[in-house]
């Protein structure tokens, strides 16, 4: 029985590390400017708050993963890219994410990962801005300041909407398809 939780473990991790590895090599294009949003961090928060059943894991694994590649980004675009005024409230953001991903997909079908993205996205789109809003002088500490911040967040949040959507696709399928191919990953008890 142990050795069927460390299959699915394995397969989770490499899936989740596979996905991170997009996000540092991003800044490498020339076009980064048009993948910097385009990030499957959103997905990973999903897929791990649907498919850990330990729920430190499913918390833990998506933090970390946003922490390292961070600090893979500051060292390749600097430190302010990584680490700006209000970074923590993303940290929230992320772990709200994983709690969108246990408590929306419960069976996962194409509807809730659908729904679950978008609701997870939104919730980062508030819970980020709200970092920025208050992180810089940029906009003006009032209910309309904080619209204001949101707005200008909107083709942002499209491009991490993207993301999350399509990695989530790629990600649920990939290990659905799987579970069918190896029913130990379908191990319910599983420590993961």
């Amino acid at each position: 029985m142990e050795r069927k939780s460390t299959a699915k473990t394995v397969v989770l991790l490499l899936f989740i590390t596979c996905v991170i590895g997009l996000r540092l090599i991003a800044p490498l294009s020339s076009d980064f400017a048009l993948f910097a949003n385009f990030s499957g961090i959103g997905a990973v928060a999903i897929f791990s708050g649907a498919y850990f059943k330990n729920r430190f894991a499913g918390y833990l694994l998506p933090m970390l993963v946003l922490l390292l590649s961070d600090l893979s980004l500051g060292i390749i675009m600097g430190s302010s890219y990584a680490f700006y005024k209000g970074w923590y409230f993303t940290y929230i953001a992320l772990a709200l994410m994983v709690g969108v991903g246990q408590l929306m997909i419960k069976k996962v079908t194409v509807s809730n990962v659908f729904v679950a993205s978008l609701a997870a996205v939104f919730v980062h789109w508030i819970v980020s801005d709200f970092g920025v809003w208050i992180g810089f002088d940029t906009y003006p500490n009032t209910l309309a300041g904080f619209w204001a911040c949101l707005v200008a967040a909107i083709p942002f949040e499209l491009r991490f909407l993207y993301g999350t959507l399509v990695y989530s696709g790629l990600m649920f399928t990939a290990f659905e398809a799987l579970k069918v191919k190896f029913p130990s990953l379908t191990y319910k008890t599983s420590a993961v």
